[in-house]
């Protein structure tokens, strides 16, 4: 009985706190990306717009050291290789600060730039930020740039253990001028 109460009472608050996926405008392949400026876990900034001439995988995840971040981040560590050779940088995204960016990346020997959106203002620029009432995430979604600064591919839809791979796929059918499967 007491747990049918419970569940009762957590659920009329959850009907009053405003669930929601911030919305920005909606973004689709060949506009120009969202520019930002960003601390890294080094405290650098980093900006889009500095990627110019660069493929740019742009990946938002929703928290330092969690499963499934590890997991995606680590599958983008083991492939930076292919993805460098390709002319691509990576850069994460998730609204942890700088301080636990650096844990994450030293824990985990990440060797790529991992920036802190705090108030979430890039995730929601990118329709990436998921929010519960006070309570904020970065959606698992990533973004492909072209050298011009334009979105090439938006991935919705992310599994953290082959997402590298289907990246490195899709670079290479854009660079050899064959569209990405869809």
């Amino acid at each position: 009985m007491a747990t049918d109460s419970a569940a009762w009472i957590c659920a009329a608050l959850l009907a009053f706190l405003p669930l929601s996926t911030a919305r920005a405008a909606p973004l689709a392949p060949g506009q120009p990306a969202p520019d930002f400026a960003l601390r890294d876990q080094h405290g650098q900034v980093q900006r889009l717009a500095d990627q110019r001439g660069h493929w740019v995988v742009l990946y938002f995840y929703p928290k330092d050291d969690t499963p499934g971040c590890t997991r995606e981040a680590c599958r983008f560590r083991d492939d930076l290789h292919a993805l460098l050779a390709l002319g691509a940088v990576v850069l994460g995204v998730s609204l942890d600060d700088s301080d636990s960016h650096a844990r994450f990346a030293a824990k985990h020997q990440l060797p790529f730039p991992l920036l802190a959106d705090p108030g979430g203002n890039t995730a929601r620029a990118y329709a990436s930020l998921w929010s519960l009432g006070p309570i904020k995430f970065a959606k698992r979604r990533s973004f492909l740039i072209d050298p011009a600064g334009r979105l090439a591919r938006i991935y919705r839809k992310v599994a953290p253990d082959r997402h590298s791979q289907e990246i490195i796929a899709d670079l290479r059918a854009l660079q050899q001028g064959h569209a990405p499967r869809p």
